[in-house]
């Protein structure tokens, strides 16, 4: 269960944020993706979690978007970690036309449970 923070400038468009909540949950099921934890393709209630902050009066950043990606630690997907995160890059600019932001991808070790 991916848990993803987006972090935005205020300068960065309804529309822009709205298309992110539509195709992240997708695109980072498909970046995280390993034999322990398949993706089908039928997301459900906390299968992926997505939390929007604009940024304050006191961060700092140079991009209009920093995606947090953090997801279980698997060794099939630290091996190609680089390769996720760059695919998931390209899947979002493709997705929302959004040109100076970045994603960041975290394995910690941790677990997770949830009430049906």
């Amino acid at each position: 269960m991916p848990l993803v923070e987006i972090t935005y400038a205020p300068g960065v468009s309804e529309d822009v944020l709205r298309r992110l909540g539509v195709v992240l949950p997708h695109l980072v099921s498909v970046a995280v993706e390993c034999p322990e934890e398949p993706y089908d393709g039928d997301l459900g209630p906390g299968d992926v979690e997505l939390r929007f902050r604009e940024l304050g009066p006191f961060d700092r950043s140079g991009l209009d978007v920093v995606i947090e990606v953090r997801s279980k630690w698997f060794e099939s997907r630290a091996g190609n970690r680089q390769e996720r995160v760059d695919g998931l890059h390209e899947g979002i600019a493709e997705a929302t036309g959004l040109e100076e932001f970045g994603v960041y991808l975290s394995l910690p070790v941790a677990a997770w449970a949830q009430g049906e």
